[in-house]
């Protein structure tokens, strides 16, 4: 007699018995690593994982208990663990208990975001709530609307390929050097010319060069700016660069994926001012939205734009099923499968609404306002600016140590610096991130826990302290 096979996930029973196995491998795991990165590089923890394994495909399993407990606990013992106030390189957020949990709803459910018939209650769901933070980016225009992607980086593919069926084949973008590397991607990837690149030697898109830019260079022209570089968190002055896109007749798509959350914020709102200027925007609420990966969008003040990424496949949006009233859902992507990751993002609006985001948004720019205050405190540190959002560059002073790239008596070189940021992460003490400002190097910290204590950003300058030679 055959044994019986395991349980759905549509079986409440048989998954509240697996949650408990799994929250407690997750308490273990972490508990076992103890910090924000497990200690021992990537040799140790790679031993680690493949003791854990052992065999990926055995011949007999081990069972789901089992199975979970360990590997779990393995993940969790060996993650870069977000969460932890000493884990602020990238912007890599720690996700909300109750998105992770719609989202667990979301994977018990599995709706297919691809046909009304697999998903017809999440395909509403989404119509409803891009519509909503469409309206975000939007207030003027009568019918914004956005659709859910995988994050920054499909945004602004899709933003590009927008504007090439707009504007045919030879378009191409014109960025800042601040801007993300998905520009120069999404450009080999649909087949335009590489990217005009313009110098941002103050870390911002500056209207007059790109004013020079647009009169000098022929044919279509997308010109991309920047809401939250990945470097340092700086802004584009969206409103000049707009004056200048509407002055040449040129479109302007804004990637907001950092700081577009920042309009959830009444305080900061204004330093997105002109962004609803633009004709497309990328938007990540994995970022300062503080969901589970992924939850990016593409705002879009004209509809009609997205009538390019129209589709046809018999079995999902025949047009006698579409005629009839059956939503046609492959338009709003171009993926076929697709998760309803949409339900998290609704469930999180619903419970905090616009005040309750925007207080976490203030939360971590005050963070970052506090983390420079102590840079500037410290005598051995730093600090190269004053945040706009919530990324904090700072390095070493160096305290007699070598002359830096500029000669500077005491100042580290940038190697001394990187290998700061290595000391730290292999003794497991805190993920910092680097960058390059002002042609040379330093270190990065990206505020985005709103749980973080004034107590937290002094360790963080204490081990940075005591991890710099002397």
């Amino acid at each position: 007699m055959c044994a019986a096979p395991p349980p759905l996930a549509a079986d409440p029973t048989a998954l509240s018995r697996l949650l408990g196995t799994t929250l407690d491998a997750l308490r273990e795991g972490a508990a076992v690593r103890g910090g924000p990165l497990p200690a021992g590089g990537p040799e140790a923890v790679a031993h680690q994982v493949r003791t854990a394994l052992g065999d990926p495909l055995p011949e007999t399993g081990h069972g789901p208990h089992e199975a979970l407990r360990t590997l779990v606990r393995t993940l969790a013992e060996g993650a870069a663990d977000p969460a932890h106030p000493l884990c602020v390189a990238h912007l890599h957020t720690p996700p909300l208990a109750l998105a992770a949990a719609a989202d667990l709803a979301a994977s018990a459910l599995n709706p297919s975001m691809d046909s009304w018939d697999q998903a017809p209650a999440a395909s509403t769901l989404e119509a409803l709530v891009t519509a909503a933070l469409a309206a975000e980016v939007y207030p003027d225009a009568p019918h914004p609307d956005a659709l859910i992607t995988t994050g920054g980086t499909e945004s602004n593919q899709l933003a590009l390929l927008l504007a090439r069926e707009r504007l045919g084949p030879t378009v191409r973008t014109v960025v800042g050097a601040n801007a993300h590397h998905s520009f120069r991607r999404a450009a080999w990837l649909l087949g335009l010319p590489d990217p005009v690149v313009l110098p941002t030697p103050r870390g911002t898109l500056d209207p007059a060069a790109l004013h020079e830019a647009l009169t000098t260079h022929t044919g279509p022209l997308l010109v991309a700016a920047t809401a939250g570089t990945t470097d340092e968190g700086l802004i584009d002055p969206l409103p000049a660069l707009a004056d200048r896109c509407e002055a040449h007749g040129t479109d302007l798509h804004v990637d907001a994926a950092y700081g577009g959350p920042v309009l959830f914020s009444r305080t900061h709102r204004p330093l997105l001012d002109g962004l609803h200027r633009a004709r497309t925007v990328t938007v990540d609420l994995h970022k300062l939205g503080w969901q589970p990966a992924a939850a990016g969008l593409l705002a879009v003040r004209d509809p009609a734009d997205l009538a390019s990424l129209g589709h046809t496949a018999a079995y999902l949006n025949a047009d006698d099923d579409t005629e009839a009233g059956l939503p046609d859902l492959l338009g709003r992507s171009l993926r076929t499968t697709r998760r309803p990751d949409i339900l998290k993002t609704a469930v999180t609006l619903r419970a905090l609404g616009r005040t309750g985001l925007g207080a976490l948004v203030d939360a971590c720019m005050e963070r970052a306002q506090e983390l420079a205050d102590l840079v500037e405190k410290a005598p051995g540190l730093d600090l190269h600016a004053r945040p706009t959002l919530t990324t904090v560059l700072f390095r070493p002073t160096g305290d007699g140590g070598a002359p830096g790239a500029h000669g500077a008596p005491g100042a580290p070189d940038d190697d001394t610096v990187a290998a700061v940021r290595r000391t730290l992460l292999t003794r497991g003490h805190a993920v910092l991130g680097r960058a390059q400002a002002d042609g040379r190097l330093w270190l990065k910290a990206t505020l985005l826990n709103p749980h973080a204590t004034s107590g937290d950003l002094a360790q963080l300058i204490t081990l940075v302290e005591g991890s710099t030679p002397r």
